[in-house]
């Protein structure tokens, strides 16, 4: 059964920083792309960033200038966002989904997690 679950997720001041996790189970991380999205109130659901598990290649949206890094660690089986000097509009409930193509084009995942709240206020 395939399996996505986030976590990570709190209340942090603005310029902090945070570290979500999305842990994959019942499918081998090294054959798909893992992708982190976000939907704040209000908005449409975004794409963050994506990774392809099997060599590491990574995408990020143009939004995020640097402040946000995706990795993956295949012995656990979990892939990683780490978010640096949060931002209020950063505030958003985080997805991560699994795709077979490097993309952030959310209609391309097939499995999502259930997502993690990330609140940036002071």
């Amino acid at each position: 059964q395939v399996q996505l679950v986030e976590s990570g997720g709190d209340l942090v001041q603005p310029g902090g920083s945070l570290r979500l996790s999305c842990a994959a189970s019942g499918f081998t991380l090294d054959n798909y792309v893992i992708g982190w999205f976000r939907q704040a109130p209000g908005k449409e659901r975004e794409g963050v960033s994506c990774i392809r598990s099997s060599d590491g290649y990574s995408y990020y949206a143009a939004f995020l200038k640097g402040r946000f890094t995706i990795s993956r660690d295949k012995a656990k089986n979990t892939v990683y966002l780490q978010m640096n000097m949060l931002m209020p509009e950063d505030t958003a409930v985080y997805y991560c989904a699994r795709s077979t193509t490097a993309t952030l084009t959310g209609r391309l995942y097939d499995y999502w997690g259930q997502g993690t709240q990330v609140t940036v206020s002071s």
